[in-house]
């Protein structure tokens, strides 16, 4: 496993569902595009359900860290785009991550977009991973 320091400086509020920084040194840095709520056969799931399109995208996630030899606990940082954001939809998505993401946890940002490349996705997200 790469070499990983987590900081939440007692200057800066948290809320606990992420670090601060992460600062990573390993051998091989995988950086995995936006996953998107498309099951194998590219059909979306979850039509109007984000906590289900939520679900998809960490398996999805879940599936590329594999592919490249790592899992959830090699990732450094995520970012999450969601269609319409309001703070009502944070408790299904942190939810959803919380049976994903492993402590420490990585550095996160959460954005809210207008839109997604297809009318029918509530969230995308993308990751980086460090590994030895």
């Amino acid at each position: 496993m790469a070499d990983k320091q987590h900081y939440n400086p007692p200057q800066l509020s948290g809320f606990g569902t992420y670090s601060h920084v992460v600062a990573a040194r390993g051998h091989r840095t995988v950086y995995i595009s936006g996953q998107v709520p498309f099951d194998k056969d590219g059909r979306v799931v979850g039509k109007g359900d984000l906590r289900a399109q939520t679900k998809q995208v960490f398996e999805n996630l879940k599936v590329c860290l594999e592919a490249a030899g790592a899992s959830f606990a090699d990732v450094v940082k995520i970012t999450a785009f969601v269609v319409g954001f309001t703070p009502e939809q944070r408790l299904p998505i942190t939810e959803v991550r919380n049976q994903y993401l492993v402590k420490p946890l990585p550095a996160s940002t959460l954005v809210g977009v207008e839109r997604l490349v297809n009318d029918d996705f509530l969230i995308e997200i993308e990751a980086v991973a460090v590994l030895d």
